[in-house]
């Protein structure tokens, strides 16, 4: 792609966003009724759980709400919410132009974690992931991005791709035009000003795309992705369950979702360490998504 082009097309976007996004964005807030692999020892197997719990997703939480209560993050996530399935509040049908598996001939999957990068979490889940000379897309929110660059730094070097995942985690599908650009125009040109490159994906919270923010999204210069297994880590129903359902739901060509950030990962940071080497001796191959 014309990347010299692309960052000119986000640039001449923001400055439009920047009058039209804060207007629009007041008039529906005052309108509104409410290298080499490590080695190490494999981690025993997790049992098994005999009733997994309920995975619906509920009503997005309040605007503060920064993840499960009794495990606050070390980090502010203002406008973050715990429920990210596809099953979330509202969202739009999944939309025909969206990424949810690829096409392969061969045993290749993609590994994906959302809202982070977090300081704990994602060294851990890298950590696991050289092991095992894998890679894979860390989808990124902005302000969490803009607290810990380093973290953007490691995850390329490690040969992960980094994408977008917006600037505060907002349901795009809510949200006027102008502040759909500004939430991903302003993660774009943050990645780029890190990485020095911009980033060509991008996923919208909750999978939730319509027409007027995959025109953005395009514009910007990013092809959209979903996934076709949820970990459903974001529910919290412990390591072995997150294990068992991206084991029993894998596939070639499958786009799995995780999350390094959004709340207490500890249990999707265990469930890594157990199931990935299993889906690597049942010859599967995690990789970067290519656009």
């Amino acid at each position: 792609m014309d990347s010299d082009r692309h960052t000119h097309t986000r640039r001449k976007f923001l400055q439009a966003a920047v009058v039209v996004g804060a207007l629009s964005a007041a008039r529906v807030l005052f309108s509104s009724d409410g290298g080499g692999p490590e080695t190490g020892p494999r981690p025993s197997a997790p049992t098994r759980p005999t009733q997994p719990p309920a995975t619906s997703a509920g009503p997005p939480p309040p605007a503060e709400y920064a993840g499960p209560a009794s495990a606050p993050g070390p980090f502010r996530l203002r406008p973050m919410a715990g429920e990210t399935s596809r099953s979330g509040p509202g969202a739009s049908p999944p939309h025909p132009d969206v990424a949810f598996r690829l096409s392969t001939d061969r045993r290749e999957i993609f590994l994906t974690f959302d809202d982070g990068p977090h300081p704990a979490h994602t060294p851990e889940i890298l950590r696991i992931l050289r092991r095992h000379d894998t890679r894979a897309t860390f989808f990124v929110i902005g302000e969490n991005a803009l607290e810990f660059p380093d973290l953007l730094r490691a995850l390329a070097d490690d040969g992960h791709a980094v994408a977008n995942h917006t600037w505060t985690h907002p349901q795009l599908t809510t949200l006027p035009p102008g502040v759909v650009r500004s939430e991903l125009g302003r993660t774009s040109d943050l990645i780029e000003d890190v990485l020095g490159t911009a980033p060509d994906l991008a996923r919208a919270p909750y999978g939730d795309w319509d027409e007027p923010s995959l025109s953005i999204c395009n514009a910007l210069g990013m092809s959209p992705v979903g996934w076709a297994v949820d970990s459903q880590d974001w529910t919290a129903p412990g390591a072995e369950t997150i294990a068992y359902t991206v084991l029993d739901e894998m596939r070639p060509g499958a786009i799995v979702l995780s999350h390094d950030g959004g709340g207490e990962r500890s249990q999707t940071v265990e469930a890594l360490d157990w199931y990935l080497p299993r889906l690597l001796d049942d010859g599967y191959r995690p990789i970067r998504i290519e656009p």
